[in-house]
């Protein structure tokens, strides 16, 4: 099998892969009886924040741990949103203070039978998997403790932002159990130090997190918010069509060899030169003016 061929399988298999995990349906879901408020909000932005969403985890009773309710709320969430056009940026948050997202409920987890938990831990990973998989870059801002399964949704994401007092681990060998929605997957820091993290569910700052390269920056401010946005707003002056392309690009890339990883690109890069934005650059550049993208 030539070099070029095995790249093109594997840029089509991916791509395969992303579509099916878009097929995934979800269930309508309804309010947590922690809240009269919904587990989940999802808010799309107008005026200057126009293509931004936000998704706001809201279980403030239980540092939002992932209900069965709230599960069902983000896997709706997000297959609306691959429907999406007007979408650009997601930045998923926590409307509870001190708390990105606690995991699993455990109070929740205790009444499940048995034979429901393997069904229950399927779904969390179905729904890291179709995060990772939508087109759009995806921030997380983490304000507090994002522990096992609310680290592994943050670790679905393209970029991670933490406040430096924020708590993270994948803490599930405490309980027994071992992470179940990609953890063991998604954190790239290199095996002895994912091992590290993992044998012995210990919990880092975010100091620690940027020094170790799990998150891509810690802020000293209370949240991490408003640096989510900073960085979303630069991702809308971007072309719409490539960056979607420049995600495919990376992830595709990250999963194969540097040979298949060019041919991947390649074939990416092809695709943004018939694009209505790519001359709209160039116009632009000409006449010293901001470029209007219209992802066309």
């Amino acid at each position: 099998m030539s070099i070029k061929y095995a790249g093109t399988q594997l840029l089509r298999s991916f791509v395969i892969e992303r579509n099916l995990l878009r097929g995934f349906s979800a269930t309508s879901a309804t309010p947590s009886a922690d809240s009269e408020k919904p587990p989940l909000l999802v808010e799309r932005l107008s005026k200057k924040h126009e293509g931004i969403v936000q998704i706001r985890m809201n279980r403030p009773q239980t540092k939002n741990a992932i209900s069965k309710a709230m599960l069902e709320s983000f896997c709706k969430a997000l297959e609306e949103l691959k429907f999406d056009k007007a979408a650009r940026v997601l930045i998923i948050r926590s409307d509870v203070p001190g708390a990105f997202c606690t995991g699993a409920d455990l109070k929740e987890r205790r009444t499940m039978p048995a034979d429901e938990v393997p069904k229950f831990v399927d779904r969390i990973r179905q729904l890291t998997s179709n995060l990772a998989a939508l087109p759009i870059p995806v921030i997380a801002a983490i304000d507090g403790y994002a522990l096992g399964g609310g680290l592994e949704i943050a670790l679905a994401c393209d970029i991670l932002i933490a406040t430096k007092e924020a708590k993270m681990g994948l803490t599930e060998t405490k309980l027994a159990i071992i992470p179940g929605a990609g953890g063991t997957q998604r954190l790239t820091l290199g095996v002895s130090k994912a091992k590290e993290l993992i044998f012995t569910a210990k919990m880092i700052d975010g100091i620690e997190a940027e020094r170790i390269g799990l998150v891509s920056r810690a802020v000293d401010d209370k949240s991490a918010v408003p640096y989510a946005f900073e960085m979303a707003e630069q991702i809308l002056k971007t072309g719409p069509i490539a960056t979607k392309l420049a995600k495919t690009a990376v992830d595709v890339g990250s999963q194969t060899d540097l040979a298949n990883g060019l041919i991947v690109e390649q074939q990416c890069y092809a695709q943004v030169i018939p694009t209505q934005d790519r001359l709209e650059a160039l116009k632009a550049f000409g006449e010293k003016r901001p470029p209007v993208f219209k992802g066309e």
